[in-house]
């Protein structure tokens, strides 16, 4: 039995590829995208995926009623929330600072708890669930104690009686999605079943509270996504929402030394300074190794005589639109976004909400080769992609 099918799955792209900060120019923006998208993709009505930051969530905290209008009238579908980057996603450079607060600190609490009050209001009135992606705890550096950890469970064990409350009150069901990323406190599968096993564990808490599976963040892991998936429904928790996304994979053992060269020339157009591109190595004798960020791993590779460092592979978190394969002398994760989307078909309403969100927030930092077309025009391409996956699937 198919379970992607179009009563049971939402497709909407993640807006936080525009930048701005308020309200005024979230609405700008959909005017100026999202609209031209939908019609570019033949939507009747196309689901977004709000990116609303903190001073954003503050204007509509005190209501959101007109915002709600103004999304019915354009015919645009508000059922998910990106609510991890929490200040200007689009600063010149943005790096680590994307995980701050922490879940340990207040700051992150109150956030969620205003996204999940504005996300109420605006699902349509045949919507009762929505859901909201939010950072997997923090980055994983010396801050990240036990003390402080143990803080960011209780946190969520509170969020989780606020969103029942939310529940009883509008009986609209709104799932927090924690979305592992690699080098934070939750990049592995292992760390978010242990997670949720230690500060997890009641089914009340894990109702309201489950994972956000970005299919970038797990390729650069270098998890299957089967069995990424897998392990989660079996260990009960709810994937309350797929990023559909492509990293970037160079695959050494395929290349003459020459060609790895042309590679690393390549790669280097990606080395971007706003965004962290974290990248997995497996190495020459088959184990795995994250290094920070890209820029990094070029620095060392040029120091030494091989051109890749003798690994194996390199799988590099960098967004790159999921209806490209490849690329010169690259690949993208193309066939990891086609392995989950089959299992997603497996899935129950139980295992998965059905919201599944285009995340290729990184075009404006796209090397100008592969800018071709508007960002609408973009969008749209991405979104018919899926929609025909989906669709081939069911």
């Amino acid at each position: 039995m198919s379970y992607l099918n179009p009563s049971s799955t939402t497709i909407g792209y993640c807006t936080n590829v525009h930048a701005g900060v308020d309200l005024a120019s979230i609405c700008s923006n959909l005017e100026e995208f999202a609209i031209p998208a939908r019609d570019a993709s033949g939507s009747d009505v196309l689901g977004v995926g709000l990116w609303i930051p903190s001073p954003a969530a503050r204007e509509l905290a005190a209501g959101a009623d007109e915002f709600r209008a103004f999304l019915t009238e354009r015919r645009l579908r508000a059922f998910t929330i990106n609510g991890f980057p929490y200040e200007n996603f689009h600063q010149p450079v943005v790096k680590h600072a994307v995980y701050q607060p922490a879940w340990w600190q207040p700051e992150r609490l109150e956030y969620t708890r205003q996204l999940a009050e504005i996300l109420v209001k605006l699902l349509p009135d045949d919507e009762n669930i929505g859901s909201i992606s939010t950072l997997p705890i923090a980055w994983a550096d010396e801050h990240a104690t036990e003390e402080n950890l143990a803080q960011a469970g209780g946190n969520l064990r509170e969020l989780a009686l606020f969103l029942q409350d939310i529940e009883k009150r509008t009986g609209k069901r709104i799932v927090v999605a924690i979305e592992p990323e690699p080098g934070c406190v939750l990049d592995t599968t292992q760390d978010v079943v242990d997670w949720f096993e230690k500060e997890l564990p009641d089914s009340l808490h894990r109702k309201y509270i489950g994972v956000c599976h970005d299919i970038c963040h797990s390729a650069v892991m270098m998890e299957s996504q089967q069995q990424v998936l897998s392990r989660l429904v079996s260990a009960g928790v709810l994937i309350g929402k797929v990023q559909v996304s492509n990293a970037i994979i160079a695959d050494w053992l395929s290349m003459a030394v020459g060609r790895q060269r042309e590679a690393i020339a390549q790669l280097s157009e990606f080395a971007e300074d706003r965004y962290l591109h974290q990248t997995g190595r497996l190495k020459a004798d088959g184990s795995f190794e994250l290094c920070g960020d890209l820029p990094e791993l070029l620095r060392n590779a040029e120091l030494e005589e091989a051109p890749a460092l003798g690994d194996q592979r390199w799988v590099v978190h960098f967004h790159v639109p999921i209806f490209l394969e490849r690329f010169g002398h690259l690949r993208t994760s193309q066939d990891d976004t086609l392995d989950c989307l089959r299992f997603l078909n497996q899935c129950r309403a139980s295992d998965f909400t059905g919201h599944l969100e285009v995340e290729t927030y990184a075009w404006t930092v796209l090397p100008h080769s592969m800018r071709r077309r508007g960002l609408s025009e973009d969008i749209a391409r991405e979104i018919f992609w899926l929609r025909d996956v989906v669709s081939d699937l069911a």
